[in-house]
This record gives structure tokens, C-alpha cells and sequence, in this order.
């Protein structure tokens, strides 16, 4: 059985391990202070087209988020997120468990809006209930839509007005910004947010995130709080080389854009079927609706994660391409589905 749950059940590029196992006895310094994380860095510092930012190699996505957002917030201070925030929905209560409430905002489409922080702004504006301070956004969302640039814009202005902190977390950054909907570089994301981070774990490495700190504010000092929650790791050249691997010559890229382009085989074979999609996602997650008795039989082949009820007859699943999907497994998913529909 073929799984299209998520877009890390395979391991690693294989240029990653190949790197890993050629690099593996030699000597480095530890915690992040070796010279292929300083490699990396660079190579990150000049995609971005920045010197003033500061790069930390985490290991996972809900650990950037935990310890970024708790490490800039005082213990009064809250976070903005759509109501389908991975902080908000996935992460078990983290970002509250650290004393700081998230409020959730309302979406259909997953993404935040100027007005929608103007309105909460309005609703907290005094001593007596937490104040507002960090607008946590993701991209690509968690249902697979993506922010142009224009709406980065309005959200940065926004915020700049406001004195709040902007987040990106880019835990699917790969895919967003190579989409062909897609409008934004690396370079505009690290001059639009405050803090951002480029995924890895979703994006071909065996694990890894790379926190940009763009607000020069907020850097002093960031080393204390990984360090303090556990995220220092000693053999941080395992995440400095896999980060080597992925920007040395756009790899990071090339993944980014063959996970869309296998998601593009699913979501125009399922159009073509006539199946509706509970979203207009352009990157690698998928969301078609499909007959209960479809999935029912589907199920028998494939792997994938009913997303929701839609009424009582059908159900939107979620379909996730990765840096390993083959063509002919996307287009073998087609043939399968276009059987199960004729004989049902």
C-alpha cells in the first residue's frame, strides 16, 4: 500500500545521505558551532540576499515554533493565528503550556488577513485580557493554500503599525514558493516577517528546520533559549550539512517543485473525473471530496487522511506529495480511482 498521508514517511535525499556518510568521521565542533553549519548560513544568508539576519538549525518544525514564539513573548503577550494554525491545532497545546494564549481567527482558506488583526486588536485592547503581540501565519498553509505577496505585504504593514511580531512558519516554505501560483522569493519573505523558517523535514532532509531571525530586535541572545529548551543539539553538523545539500545549488528548490508538479498529477487526473475540492490548494497537499464509497474502496490501496465530513455521503481526504513520489505512482492513483468510480 501506497501512502500519500504526508511528505515525510521516506527518509532522506539521497544526495543528503550521501553527504552524511562521506562526512561522517570527520571532526567538528559541536552545538551549531562547526563549519558546515557555518556553511550553511551563508549559503542561506545569500539566498536571501541578507547579512543582517541570523540562522539557527533546529530539528523540528513544533520545536522552532514552541521555542521562537515563547522566547520573544513576555508572559502577558498572545498570538494571533487562523483557526487552523499548526500551533493551534497540532501541537498539543505548546505555545499555551509556555503561559501564552493563542487566539484564533476564523478562516475558510487558511491565511490572515489585515482586517482580521485590526479586529482582534480592537477586541484586546486593555489590561484585563492579554495583549496581542505575535501574528503566527503559515506557508504554505496547513490546507495547502499560499500567501502571494501583496497579502505579506498587508500583513507586514499591519503589523509594523502595530508594533507585532510577524511569523512565518515555513514548514512547507519549499513547495509554497515554487508553486506556479506563487509570486514571493526568500528574499521578499525575509524582509516582509520578523522571524521565519525554512523547513527541511518536508522538504527531503532526515530532519531539520532553519530559523531566520530578520528583526534585528529579537536577535540577542537566541542561542540561550535553544539551549535552555533542549534544542542545542551537539552534533549540530548533522543539520548544517543536510542545510549544505539543500542551497548549494537550489536543491531545495528542485524538491519544492517536484513535489507541486506530482501534486499536479493527482489534483488535475482527480478534476478530470469530475471531483470537486474542498480548497483551492496549489502546493503539494491536495483536498478532493470523494464519495464514502469510493474512499471505502481506495482505502485498499492507499494510504491518506480523511480531512472532513462534508455531509453523509462524501468526505474530503487530504493527499500529500513528497520528495520521493514517482510520476507513475500518481498517475497508477488515477487509473485506480477512475476503476473504483466506473464499478461503483
Amino acid at each position: 500500500m501506497y501512502s500519500f498521508k504526508n511528505d515525510y514517511s521516506e527518509g532522506a535525499h539521497p544526495r543528503i545521505l550521501e553527504t552524511l556518510l562521506r562526512t561522517n568521521l570527520e571532526q567538528s565542533e559541536g552545538y551549531g558551532k562547526d563549519t558546515y553549519c557555518e556553511q550553511a548560513e551563508k549559503l542561506i544568508k545569500d539566498k536571501l540576499n541578507n547579512q543582517e539576519v541570523d540562522v539557527h538549525f533546529i530539528s523540528g518544525g513544533t520545536q522552532t515554533n514552541l521555542i521562537a514564539i515563547s522566547s520573544f513573548l513576555r508572559p502577558y503577550e498572545a498570538v494571533i493565528s487562523a483557526n487552523t494554525g499548526h500551533i493551534y491545532v497540532n501541537e498539543a497545546g505548546s505555545i499555551e503550556a509556555t503561559g501564552h494564549k493563542v487566539i484564533p481567527i476564523d478562516v475558510e482558506d487558511g491565511k490572515l488577513r489585515k482586517e482580521d488583526i485590526l479586529l482582534v486588536l480592537t477586541k484586546y485592547s486593555n489590561e484585563h485580557v492579554v495583549k496581542p503581540k505575535l501574528v503566527y501565519i503559515s506557508n504554505s498553509t496547513e490546507i495547502g493554500t499560499i500567501y502571494t505577496k501583496s497579502e505579506l505585504e498587508n500583513l507586514s504593514q499591519v503589523c509594523k503599525e502595530n508594533n507585532l511580531i510577524l511569523f512565518m512558519d515555513g514548514a512547507r516554505l519549499g513547495s509554497a514558493i515554487t508553486c506556479r501560483e506563487n509570486d514571493l522569493t526568500l528574499e521578499d519573505i525575509s524582509k516582509l516577517t520578523d522571524i521565519f523558517y525554512i523547513g527541511g523535514t518536508k522538504n527531503g532532509t532526515l530532519l531539520g528546520e532553519a530559523l531566520v531571525i530578520c528583526n534585528k530586535n529579537l536577535q540577542d541572545d537566541f542561542r540561550y533559549n535553544l539551549k535552555q529548551k533542549g534544542a542545542m543539539l551537539a552534533k549540530g553538523r548533522l543539520l548544517g550539512i543536510q542545510f549544505i545539500e539543500l542551497f548549494k545549488d537550489d536543491l531545495f528548490f528542485e524538491i519544492g517543485k517536484h513535489e507541486n508538479d506530482m501534486a499536479d498529477i493527482l489534483r488535475e487526473g482527480i478534476n478530470n473525473l469530475g471531483y470537486d475540492f474542498f480548497v483551492n490548494s496549489p502546493s503539494n497537499q491536495i483536498f478532493p471530496i470523494l464519495n464514502n464509497s469510493v474512499l471505502n474502496e481506495l482505502e485498499k490501496y492507499y494510504g491518506f487522511s480523511i480531512w472532513e465530513k462534508i455531509d453523509e455521503n462524501r468526505s474530503a481526504i487530504r493527499l500529500v506529495t513528497s520528495f520521493a513520489t514517482k510520476k507513475e505512482v500518481c498517475e497508477e492513483f488515477i487509473k485506480v480511482l477512475a476503476r473504483i468510480k466506473s464499478n461503483i
